[in-house]
């Protein structure tokens, strides 16, 4: 008798986890968001800290504001090179971004669960 009542524990527990899971499993638009979050802030602490300081700081500080103004057209470079797989208790984004011949390409995989986000793999290519 106690042994099944653990085992019925369990199981409860268990698909309560799951049912959690699915519940806060994040929405490609939230991936989208984070994504355009996570490529803004790298891109102004690397690609825009080392531009050429022909004009002083000029182009840096233009390189962060156009970064800025750019927010919705970032947001749809991601969501249009974003493969998402749904495995219902969580996701697996794939994004591979790739602007120019002349630029590196990036691949990055990132981890939906409990309604978080976390990048696991990040690879210039």
């Amino acid at each position: 008798m106690k042994r099944n009542l653990l085992v019925y524990a369990i199981a409860a527990v268990l698909a309560a986890v799951g049912i959690g899971m699915a519940a806060t499993n994040p929405a490609p638009e939230a991936y989208d968001d984070y994504a355009t979050e996570q490529l803004t802030t790298y891109l102004k602490d690397n690609a825009c800290t080392q531009a050429p300081n022909v004009l002083g700081e000029f182009l840096q500080t233009q390189c962060a504001a156009i970064l800025e103004d750019n927010q919705e057209q970032i947001r749809r470079l991601i969501a249009n090179n974003t493969d998402r797989q749904n495995w219902l208790l969580l996701s697996v984004y794939k994004t591979d971004l790739s602007v120019s011949d002349l630029l590196p390409s990036y691949h990055f995989e990132t981890i939906g669960v409990f309604g978080n986000l976390y990048i696991y793999k990040a690879e210039q290519q």
